[in-house]
């Protein structure tokens, strides 16, 4: 494990990769290694279906003559040299792009946090398949579950090295654990899937897997017998929080600099106007203590900070990059994030603040509307705003949850659903984007 976790080896070799390309021509440079280490069992019905184990080290080295960029990348064992020539050699015949660049040296993190991201406990492939089979048997436990879509255990961690020509060299490991299972109810056309899981940076604070499949079970033989409802208008919609994280990520998206600078946001122009119904918030913190998207630096070498995106229903921020605040006329803010061989901003522990409302009241609240469980479709338009998805869930009559409902979609204009959201208090923060229950009014619910 130790040897895993050791990173000294590979930064030596991305400052060899750094110095090498300054040799061959470079101005400046930055060298990447994302490291990743997995392992995962399989089962369905009581017999293991798959068992995987990789790990990887991959190199990237970008590099910048004048407003000239390339960038390339390798597996372990490459000839250093030949890369960084190679390199250099792509970004002398590039086209200009005047808004590349490495970050600025006054940004870069000149230190940085323990956020304690890294579990080193053990876990063997027996482990795994002993809470793989746990999690399936009290699923299938659960009085009116007919059948397994199979269930599964992982182990694993990953993390970045970097290294830059302007002095910054650092490197961070976390660690990622998951339990998670799949059942259905019913038979033929009649059979419904549902399915839980759990997932966190440090072993010991996973469910249970047989609760998780309690909870798997119980989840599916709620959704037997569903109906339809008939179309309406000005329908309150509840999004269950599974769901409600899938619709924060919409509100990243929209206010992510990239799709900003290319003007396929519907935000694009609320900068320091209201975008959510006063008093709401979202907030991004990359810094917190085993946080589950947390980060000592971004994949710059910029440190970011807790910033309010939203604060009491405004926009104070994009989510920001150096080459795409460039583009802005801004700073970054420490949001860049690698991707291959290229950089762009995108959140971290991102969150919509909860209201001071347990669910059970907000669903009470409404008297009459449709509670969704699961979301289907991509009809999401970023760039209109237009929202158009296939739904499932539960009705909600005189304040209660009574009949499950499938086939139906939920239609509006995310502009308009921000400013008609009501959260409640229910936030559990233990996912990368986190939300509570929240309600929306006015939606059109297209049904028989």
């Amino acid at each position: 494990m130790s040897s895993e976790i050791d990173s000294s080896t590979l930064l030596s070799r991305a400052s060899q990769l750094i110095d090498l390309a300054r040799k061959a021509g470079a101005d400046a440079a930055d060298a990447v290694v994302v490291r990743s280490r997995s392992q995962s069992v399989s089962v369905r019905l009581g017999k293991v279906e798959g068992t995987e184990s990789s790990e990887s080290d991959d190199f990237s080295l970008r590099v910048f003559i004048g407003k000239r960029v390339a960038s390339v990348s390798a597996n372990p064992g490459f000839d250093l040299q030949a890369l960084a020539e190679r390199a250099v050699a792509m970004a002398k015949v590039s086209p200009e792009d005047p808004f590349a660049c490495l970050a600025d040296e006054a940004s870069l993190s000149k230190s940085y946090p323990d956020l304690q991201l890294l579990d080193t406990t053990e876990v063997s492939s027996e482990m795994l398949r002993e809470a793989s089979l746990a999690a399936e048997a009290a699923a299938l436990a659960v009085k009116g579950v007919t059948n397994s879509s199979g269930a599964g255990a992982s182990a694993g961690m990953g993390g970045l090295v970097l290294v830059t020509s302007h002095g910054f060299e650092g490197s961070y490991m976390a660690s990622r654990f998951g339990h998670s299972v799949s059942v259905i109810a019913g038979e033929g056309t009649g059979m419904e899937r549902d399915y839980d899981f759990d997932s966190r940076l440090y072993y010991a604070e996973l469910d249970d897997p047989a609760e998780i499949g309690r909870r798997a079970g119980e989840r599916v033989i709620k959704r037997i017998n569903p109906r339809q409802v008939p179309t309406g208008k000005d329908v309150t919609v509840i999004f269950d929080p599974r769901v409600a994280r899938g619709f924060v990520g919409h509100i990243a998206g929209a206010i992510n600099g990239a799709a900003v600078a290319r003007k396929s946001s519907f935000l694009r122009d609320k900068m320091g106007q209201p975008v959510l119904k006063s008093g709401l918030s979202i907030t991004d913190d990359p810094l917190i203590v085993r946080g589950p998207s947390s980060r000592p630096f971004d994949g710059e070498g910029v440190s970011g900070e807790r910033l309010v995106m939203i604060e009491d229903g405004v926009l104070k921020h994009w989510f920001l990059s150096t080459s795409t605040a460039r583009e802005l006329g801004l700073e970054t803010n420490g949001r860049g994030v690698r991707g291959g061989t290229s950089v762009s901003p995108s959140s971290t522990n991102l969150a919509l603040e909860p209201g001071d409302i347990a669910p059970e009241d907000l669903i009470r609240s409404v008297g009459n509307g449709f509670y969704v469980t699961e979301l289907i479709g991509h009809g999401v338009n970023m760039i209109t705003g237009e929202y158009s998805r296939g739904a499932t869930g539960f009705w909600i009559e005189n304040g209660e949850l009574t009949f499950p409902v499938s086939e139906v979609t939920i239609a509006s204009n995310l502009k308009e659903m921000f400013m008609r959201l009501t959260p409640a208090n229910d936030i559990d923060r233990k996912f990368g984007v986190a939300a509570p229950t929240f309600a929306i009014e006015g939606m059109t619910l297209a049904g028989r």
